[in-house]
């Protein structure tokens, strides 16, 4: 099954922005049940390196830096390997996927 890639720039760059939340989120939730359980736990060791991919990508996004690529991104290795812990690991491939293989733009015929 292929993974839908992003149909233009604002789509894409909607994802990333969707992606940097729902780690903030992930994070917040992990936080909270810390305090819940009332103990101090560390958090994931995917959620530091992926926070940063994603910051990156953004940044490069919106300062102009930005180039689609061949090779998957940084981050998506440690994300493949942590999936099962990944609720929007979904997100994290469609990301990827449009920047291998660009925007899902239709042919003309």
């Amino acid at each position: 099954m292929s993974v839908q890639r992003a149909r233009n720039a604002e789509e894409y760059g909607n994802w990333v922005q969707q992606a940097k939340f729902e780690i903030g989120d992930l994070r917040e939730c992990m936080l909270y049940d810390m305090e819940e359980i009332g103990e101090m736990m560390r958090f994931p060791a995917f959620l530091d390196p992926l926070e940063e991919g994603i910051s990156h990508l953004y940044d490069s996004m919106v300062d102009g830096g930005y180039h689609f690529g061949r090779e998957d991104l940084p981050f998506m290795e440690v994300a493949e390997n942590h999936a099962d812990d990944i609720p929007f690991m979904l997100l994290l491939r469609q990301i990827n996927e449009t920047h291998r293989y660009g925007l899902d733009v239709p042919e003309d015929d």
